[in-house]
């Protein structure tokens, strides 16, 4: 039996990172009693393991998202607008940043991604110029012989096979291994061979290689992280592991693989959820397979809140909310934006059936495998890191996890929560166009403002959890409040304690 804060090197347990992409907080049935998606392995192992009720995202986006989990480090601090697309780079984590797979490849991991990263990577033309430019005719310009240089094996991990943004949306429809693209794309992706249906619509005209189906992506993922679990139960090397495993699913194009079409009855993207809840199923089947079960830490959550079409169409269609019950979708400072599923499994240490309220963030993956696996970090790492691994243990009582917790849209708009108290330092919701009407408005769910003349935004979430009464001008002094914690938090470059 594993205890206390500190584990013998023996007794290091591997860990399992699956992160689905735009999966909301009502898609999975065990958050969602409305759910008309059935997620039975989701729920199996919040049964068996641990559900989170107040976890977050670091950001209501990809990009700054994948930042703050692998880095421990609020992407805002970096100062990048936005998200990569097709060739974009460099690498948003910085060379020499220590990062989750390289803390724990000094603690003496075998460390492995599969998926997608969306961190940015640099590729380089004929004459050896970096390109750094989004969009289709930056691929085109690529000369896919040169190695990249800032890809994931240069950022902590030994292995890496996934692709370098949103798989089936962005340019580039092309597998990367290691730091290259061993077949390269040919020519231009014919969209007119692809589903379609009102989540179809996200997949831009980009190259693609000929390995490259844009149905079966998170299927190829999937056997990756299955071949590596195999393998490594062979090679008697005795060393723990940590396995990063990034989904397509359930990011638009919502193209589910061919063994999951009309599995559910909330059309095409009901069909993506459901194939993520199996591939869950069959990643835990091969843990347990493969002699891991019994000595692997399992996590399992989202980058940023449910989409707009699908969220818009499922409420109207199928009566599905994907952000239920909250306010906001991905993009969004609101809750339904950033507050994420979020399950831990941990067969022997977590008690099973257990419930946590507290409140954290994914940059907080890295301080807490910090904490089980020993490591010390140093203060320049992981700076908004607050280790939640006393709550896996049930030991929440004894160290509080995170006192305050900073939220970021793309366009660098900043909330900060403290216990009930939530202040959103801007007008709106910093992120999707709420005036806006059609499939990638939200018009139908904008909320008249109680307190138009304010330039932000205070909400006490226990008495008023969808977020529709601003009370900034009637609690000045919790606006001032937390107005200066965060200015502070700014200025002092960490949430985290100094170390």
């Amino acid at each position: 039996m594993l205890s206390g804060s500190f584990l013998f090197a023996a007794d290091k347990p591997n860990i399992l990172f699956i992160l689905a992409d735009d999966l909301g907080y009502g898609d999975v049935a065990c958050y969602n009693e409305a759910s008309k998606v059935q997620t039975p392995h989701l729920d199996r192992l919040a049964k068996e393991g641990l559900r989170f009720t107040d976890a977050h995202s670091p950001s209501t986006v990809c990009t700054p998202s994948r930042y703050g989990l692998l880095t421990g480090r609020m992407p805002f601090r970096t100062g990048y607008r936005g998200v990569f697309t097709g060739v974009g780079g460099p690498c948003l984590i910085e060379k020499g940043r220590l990062t989750l797979p390289q803390m724990l490849r000094n603690q003496g991991y075998a460390t492995v991604m599969h998926g997608k990263w969306h961190v940015g990577m640099t590729f380089f033309d004929a004459e050896g110029k970096p390109i750094h430019q989004n969009g289709l005719k930056a691929v085109q310009r690529v000369d896919f012989h040169r190695p990249i240089p800032d890809a994931p094996i240069h950022r902590g991990f030994d292995r890496f096979y996934g692709t370098v943004c949103c798989p089936t949306t962005d340019f580039l429809y092309a597998f990367v291994e290691g730091d290259r693209i061993p077949v390269p794309p040919a020519g231009l992706l014919d969209r007119s061979t692809l589903p379609k249906h009102p989540y179809a619509n996200d997949c831009r005209v980009g190259m693609v290689a000929s390995n490259f189906d844009h149905q079966e992506v998170d299927g190829v993922f999937l056997q990756k992280s299955i071949d590596f679990l195999e393998q490594h139960a062979k090679d008697a090397s005795g060393k723990p592991f940590f396995l990063y495993h990034s989904t397509q699913a359930v990011h638009l194009p919502s193209f589910a693989g061919k063994d999951y079409r009309g599995r559910t009855k909330a059309g095409p993207h009901g069909d993506f959820i459901f194939q993520f809840d199996d591939h869950v199923g069959q990643l835990i089947a091969a843990l347990k397979a493969n002699g891991f079960g019994d000595n692997t830490l399992v996590m399992i959550s989202s980058d940023n809140g449910p989409e707009v079409p699908t969220v818009r169409d499922m409420r109207t269609r199928f009566q599905h909310n994907g952000a239920r019950p909250w306010r906001g979708v991905k993009r969004d400072n609101w809750e339904g934006g950033h507050r994420v599923p979020m399950i831990a499994w941990w067969p022997g240490v977590i008690q099973p059936g257990r419930t946590a309220q507290q409140t954290i963030c994914l940059t907080d993956v890295m301080a807490t495998c910090a904490e089980l696996t020993g490591c010390t970090l140093p203060n320049e790492a992981a700076e908004d890191s607050i280790s939640f691994y006393p709550v896996l243990l049930g030991k929440q009582g004894e160290r509080a996890t995170r006192t305050y917790t900073i939220h970021q849209t793309m366009s660098l708009g900043i909330a900060i929560r403290h216990g009930d108290w939530k202040y959103l330092d801007h007008k709106g919701s910093a992120g999707n166009n709420y005036r806006r009407s059609g499939a990638w408005g939200m018009k139908e769910w904008d909320l008249k403002e109680t307190d138009p003349e304010a330039p932000g935004q205070l909400y006490n979430l226990a008495k008023d959890p969808g977020e529709t009464t601003n009370v900034y001008s009637k609690h000045p002094e919790m606006v001032q409040e937390l107005k200066a914690r965060l200015d502070a938090f700014k200025a002092s470059g960490r949430t985290a304690p100094e170390r």
